[in-house]
């Protein structure tokens, strides 16, 4: 199903979300059956080691973890609203990719852009995954067998309106809702290997209607950060030993339209800023979280030349970064020091993507990019070069209209 690249010119919304559309529908993914027990125990199960014996699976290559060498895939949501789906493709050795079917997440999507950055997660170890459903206000969690396929062991309510985006540490599982007044909420995995919400982990955003893109753990796992678009606002939590959420910190953001962000080294995150679309407008900027929740600018708004840079990927030593541009149908390198100062990549260039790039990931080796493209519904590959430079080596289609987020096990 591989097409010849294809350069896109069209220009798309700036917050249009998109693609992923696979016929193949797997049936090994139900629900395990749910067993009787107190939902609102304060016990959970803080490592991948602990729910993996929880589930005492006794099938050898399902109970496998993956390790580096194994099989590697990429996932995505197809976010459609008759039935949501987890989209999955194998990586090859040379990095392209081949579509290895779907898996019902038991939820429902919206069909519409989600103007959002994560909506799928890892576990610390890369056993389990954990995706929204944002038409059912839902969150699903599956296993992941070694061949990269999945099992879906449970989904439970999101403890609010659209989860957007959720991400996982050490057995603490926190979700963005971006409807409503928009929230955030905390979930574990209890000594059944079902979800649970955690009592008193239920936050308000800094204001209704702020606009929440993501959420995400900090290195450390002590604080929770969330960009805020509408609020022009960097809102933080310190989380406490019991994995609650204290008090609410805001920051403002260096630039207009905060949107994706992804960490580095530790507690350094660079956030892309949309400017509201504005053509040429674009900026990126590193920022601090202390493991009390508060956040300090270290460099930015640095400025991209791009338009409507909503999402960002980083390499594993945090000194790459990549910026999809939705505006202008390319993607940014840029390199950050230690310190968080930041510079551009590529000797400047930006690379051109097929259209409406938006979701990124790297891989856990920091070879390959891949970019989620909403305006032709594909995935792209890329070769990561010396000084960021990208090279396009594949391009998977036909995925479903309106699919979100992307992550590389």
């Amino acid at each position: 199903m591989k097409r010849a690249i294809y350069l896109g010119t069209a220009f798309i919304l700036v917050f249009l979300i998109a693609s992923c559309t696979k016929d193949q529908i797997n049936s090994d993914s139900s629900p395990l059956e749910k067993l009787s027990t107190d939902q609102s125990s304060s016990e959970y199960l803080s490592s991948d080691e602990q729910i993996l014996e929880a589930l005492n699976i006794e099938d050898k290559e399902t109970k496998r973890a993956y390790v580096p060498g194994n099989q590697s895939s990429v996932y995505s949501i197809s976010n459609e609203t008759s039935a949501n789906r987890v989209l999955v493709f194998n990586r090859n050795s040379d990095g392209t990719l081949t579509e290895a079917g779907s898996y019902h997440t038991g939820g429902t999507g919206t069909g519409e852009g989600l103007g959002n950055q994560g909506a799928l997660t890892l576990s610390d170890n890369k056993i389990f995954l954990f995706a929204v459903n944002p038409g059912s206000n839902e969150i699903s969690f599956f296993y992941i067998r070694g061949n990269g396929s999945l099992l879906l062991l449970d989904k439970i309510d999101s403890g609010g309106e659209l989860p957007v985006s959720i991400t996982y540490h050490r057995g603490l599982i926190y979700v963005l809702n971006s409807g409503g007044t928009g929230n955030i909420a905390g979930f574990a995995v209890n000594h059944h290997a079902q979800l649970f919400e955690l009592s008193d982990s239920r936050k308000d955003l800094s204001s209704d209607m702020a606009g929440g893109a993501q959420i995400s753990f900090n290195g450390s796992g002590k604080a929770l950060v969330v960009t805020e678009k509408a609020t022009n606002t960097i809102t933080s939590y310190p989380v406490d030993a019991h994995g609650r959420p204290g008090m609410i910190h805001t920051f403002p953001s260096a630039g207009m339209t905060p949107f994706g962000f992804s960490f580095g080294r530790g507690n350094t995150f660079f956030v892309s800023e949309a400017a509201g679309g504005a053509d040429n407008a674009s900026t990126v900027s590193s920022y601090f979280v202390s493991n009390w929740g508060k956040v300090s600018l270290l460099d930015g708004p640095f400025a991209t030349n791009a338009s409507a840079a909503c999402w960002v990927a980083t390499t594993k030593n945090g000194l790459n970064l990549f910026v999809t541009n939705t505006g202008s149908n390319d993607v940014s390198s840029l390199v950050a020091t230690k310190m968080g100062e930041l510079d551009f990549g590529n000797d400047g260039n930006t690379t051109a993507s097929d259209m409406s790039p938006i979701d990124a990931a790297v891989d856990h080796q920091s070879k390959y990019l891949y970019v989620l493209c909403g305006g032709d519904d594909s995935i792209v590959s890329y070769e990561i070069g010396e000084d960021g430079m990208l090279t396009q080596i594949d391009t998977e289609s036909g995925l479903p209209d309106r699919a979100s987020g992307l992550v590389v096990r």
